[in-house]
């Protein structure tokens, strides 16, 4: 499995943002898809995810902030950001969990930058 995620940029504080990962390759029909981030010097902490039949997970952080949503025709997963605040700045990694065969891939990231 393939990941390519886009969408990533710079944007002032209260600002919006879209994110988009597209799967290719071997995808199992069951499988959850998402978003983790990382910023500089601190570990990679989860943001959101979902799964095939759209169950939604969130980090604390972002509740009611961010917005997962996903196309499974597409096999893309979406990430609506929104109130943007300067500590939502980092990389933002893509995210897919095979559940039949439980294999996890990552993608390459894309950057976030909030300006205060």
């Amino acid at each position: 499995v393939q990941l390519q995620a886009s969408g990533g940029g710079l944007v002032q504080t209260g600002g919006s943002l879209r994110l988009s990962c597209v799967a290719s390759g071997s995808i199992f029909s069951r499988n959850v898809m998402g978003w983790y981030r990382q910023a500089p010097g601190k570990q990679r902490e989860l943001v959101a995810t979902i799964t095939n039949g759209g169950n939604t997970n969130y980090g604390d952080s972002v509740k009611g902030r961010f917005t997962i949503s996903r196309d499974n025709a597409k096999n893309t997963v979406y990430l609506q950001m929104n109130s943007l605040k300067p500590e939502d700045t980092a990389i933002y990694y893509c995210y897919y969990y095979d559940l039949r065969d439980r294999f996890s891939t990552w993608g390459q990231g894309t950057l976030v930058t909030v300006s205060s």
